[in-house]
């Protein structure tokens, strides 16, 4: 199922769209309560100072476009959660289904982490740091952060990730809670964080 949601993702938009409102309304009736019922004692719960974590509103839109278009080409080449255009930004936060996260030092947002979920009970992880702010400790923060959240709710957590990219691999070396469940084509291999 994973494989096939990847290929209409990347090659058949119209059709993902559809998908996306679908599975948005149904996220909505099903499971939006228990997301606004875990969130909040999940950001209390996890921090780190002196920064903050919170849900990203349509305010915060620009800010989003700037944080990812302030980033070297090469981060963002294996980043696709959405367009990377301020119109693509803004659009994304009517998805119902996805949950949209910042970080922020003061009112400077410095990076930018989501969950987009499925109404089956998946849910799949992306982050992206300030080049400025890495090596901090932040990503460890965002990790727990969308772990939690899938996990208290009962969403399996899952990602894909490239071998070719080495930014995240080498994030991903001493993560405790990874396990590959399979390789996908284009050196793309489909990833579980677990509950230890």
């Amino acid at each position: 199922m994973e494989r096939f949601l990847i290929f209409i993702k990347h090659h058949a938009r119209f059709l993902w769209i559809i998908i996306e409102w679908g599975n948005g309304v149904v996220f909505s009736v099903l499971y939006r309560a228990g997301l606004l019922r875990v969130l909040p004692g999940v950001f209390r719960e996890f921090t780190l100072e002196p920064f903050t974590f919170k849900r990203l509103s349509s305010a915060n839109a620009g800010q989003l476009w700037v944080l990812i278009n302030n980033q070297d080409l090469g981060d963002l080449e294996f980043f696709h959660p959405h367009g990377h255009d301020l119109e693509s930004v803004k659009k994304q936060f009517n998805v119902k289904a996805f949950l949209m996260m910042g970080v922020f030092e003061g009112s400077n947002l410095i990076g930018y982490f989501f969950l987009r979920f499925f109404s089956n009970r998946k849910c799949f992880v992306g982050r992206l740091i300030d080049k400025n702010y890495r090596g901090r400790g932040i990503g460890n923060v965002m990790n727990t952060i969308m772990y939690q959240i899938a996990w208290r709710m009962n969403f399996r957590c899952l990602s894909t990730i490239s071998r070719n990219n080495r930014l995240v691999m080498q994030a991903h070396s001493g993560n405790s809670h990874i396990r590959v469940i399979k390789e996908l084509h284009d050196d793309y291999m489909l990833v579980e964080f677990i509950r230890e």
